[in-house]
């Protein structure tokens, strides 16, 4: 089988599976590169391979430091709202071959991995200072 070129693979992609943007994919191309870098940096494995679980972690810090409290926004704009769609854009590029997998892979390692607003919106909520418990008095108004 003859390997065909990243742009390539997207327009199988997006022509069979419209749900995400281009833009996501090559999103998700990047986000694997700095999960395989940082890896390499905290030399915790020296495998290309990434589990699905490394692979959302590696989303996730990498969105927040590309996009910052954009996340959301970029994100949502290319039709990824949760984890389960980062899973099902891996599998598309597996199909094409772009990416690869082993025996241990699945689309189920997508799933229940973390809640898109507690993981891209909640760091930058502001604090909310801590309610008085119903022992200690309340401030009076004036």
């Amino acid at each position: 089988m003859q390997k065909i070129g990243f742009a390539e693979a997207l327009d199988r992609i997006v022509a069979a599976d419209p749900r995400f943007d281009r833009e996501g994919y090559a999103f998700l191309r990047d986000a694997l590169d700095f999960t395989i870098k940082s890896r390499k940096k905290s030399k915790t494995e020296l495998s290309r391979h990434v589990s699905g679980p490394e692979l959302l972690d590696g989303v996730r810090q990498y969105a927040l430091k590309e996009y910052g409290p954009m996340v959301p926004t970029v994100l949502g704009y290319w039709g990824i709202q949760k984890c389960e769609d980062i899973g099902d854009m891996v599998f598309n590029l597996i199909k094409t071959g772009v990416f690869g997998k082993t025996e241990s892979d699945s689309i189920e390692d997508f799933h229940n991995g973390y809640d898109f607003d507690e993981a891209f919106v909640k760091p930058f909520l502001p604090e909310r200072p801590a309610k008085p418990s119903p022992s200690e008095p309340a401030e009076k108004s004036r």
